[in-house]
């Protein structure tokens, strides 16, 4: 559905479990023969080969990219299964997408001839829409574990152009993740667009968090493979366990998100989420996690209260956004889940016309942060 007078965007999302039918109602929703770009974010439960094929046979010539989700975010709230979308349309929006493959490989040098061969493209198609008014945002598979070196690359060249961008999702026992870009499902791969457009808009992320006063060391750690063996000369999983006063065996997703460890860096802190406890109590992280790091354990302020005093700070720039593209970290869908507070947040941002997904991790800038809400609100043009 158009979202209003004075818009460019369209924006759909579709239950149905079926790849076939979730494609036609997606496209039904968020087709425009004019559009520069449509972005989905689909659940990892489809059968990909399939919802592929749909999605290309139907979408044709229009530009079209996305990934796999650990849950939606559309006008109906959150979506734990399903596909949601949206499409931005010509004269309003110009962009222009490039895929990263191979990302095991990806160097610096790679990074900026990209961001130079968007930007030529940019300008070449832009018409009078003014360079200044340029955002990119990134979708990058969520288990590739290369997310701090590609943000580096890519965040270097943009200079003075803002990014955000999101991890791609799957489920909670973290088997598989994929970008969808050029009418394919890939691993290991990332998408980098780029958007020039007539509306104001505001990047933005947020979390919910402050420091305690119960630090740990990380005395080993495979940096590589994000893993945690030791903290505090103790096998990791135990003495986490330990300090947020439970047994080891009772470690869970849910008590990753609501017992988060962060870390400071350059006067702010960031969360550092752990993503699972493996068989030899080692930690699996979302993000870098390297040898002598000092982390704190967070304690939680009101999710719910941040969000909409991020809502009323962007209303009072832009009155209500015509978009929000949204990436919310899983772990604040399962705080959410387990506060029982899911639905009202769900309502939040529908009335706020934010479409996105529950990502394995968020991009900001220069950082590759979790357990925010991070992204883009696009007012409406005049």
């Amino acid at each position: 559905m158009y979202l209003g007078r004075q818009t460019c965007v369209r924006q759909g999302f579709s239950r149905a479990g079926d790849a076939s039918v979730a494609a036609r109602e997606l496209f039904d929703h968020i087709y425009d023969a004019s559009a520069s770009l449509a972005v989905f974010f689909a659940s990892a439960d489809y059968d990909l080969q399939a919802l592929e094929a749909e999605l290309s046979g139907r979408f044709g010539q229009t530009p079209l990219i996305g990934c796999t989700s650990a849950g939606g975010i559309a006008s109906a709230g959150y979506l734990n299964s399903g596909v949601v979308g949206f499409s931005l349309r010509r004269p309003d929006f110009v962009t222009v997408t490039a895929t990263i493959e191979n990302l095991g490989q990806f160097s610096i040098a790679d990074g900026h001839a990209i961001v130079r061969s968007l930007r030529q493209q940019l300008d070449e198609d832009a018409g009078g829409l003014l360079p200044d008014n340029t955002f990119a945002f990134l979708l990058i598979d969520g288990l590739s574990m290369r997310e701090e070196m590609v943000l580096s690359a890519i965040s270097s060249a943009l200079g003075d152009t803002p990014l955000f961008g999101g991890s791609s999702g799957g489920g909670l026992t973290f088997q598989q993740s994929y970008v969808f870009d050029r009418g394919r499902f890939r691993s290991e791969s990332a998408v980098l667009v780029m958007v020039r457009t007539r509306a104001p808009f505001r990047l933005f992320t947020i979390d919910h968090f402050v420091n305690s006063s119960t630090r740990m060391v990380v005395t080993e750690a495979d940096p590589a493979s994000r893993i945690v063996t030791e903290i505090n000369a103790e096998p990791a999983g135990r003495e986490y366990a330990r300090l947020v006063g439970l047994d080891v065996d009772k470690l869970t997703p849910m008590i990753f998100a609501t017992h988060p460890v962060v870390v400071k860096v350059g006067g702010r802190y960031y969360t550092r989420s752990i993503q699972k406890v493996n068989d030899d109590e080692s930690l699996t992280f979302f993000c870098a996690i390297d040898k002598g790091v000092v982390l704190t354990v967070a304690k939680s302020n009101d999710l719910l209260d941040s969000v909409g005093r991020l809502f009323s700070e962007i209303a009072g720039e832009m009155d209500t956004p015509q978009l929000v593209i949204g990436f919310d970290c899983v772990l604040r869908a399962l705080e959410l889940e387990k506060k029982q507070q899911k639905q009202e947040a769900g309502r939040l941002f529908a009335a706020n016309n934010v479409i996105g997904f529950n990502t394995f991790g968020e991009q900001f800038q220069a950082m590759h942060v979790n357990q925010t809400f991070t992204g883009v609100a696009i007012g409406r043009s005049f």
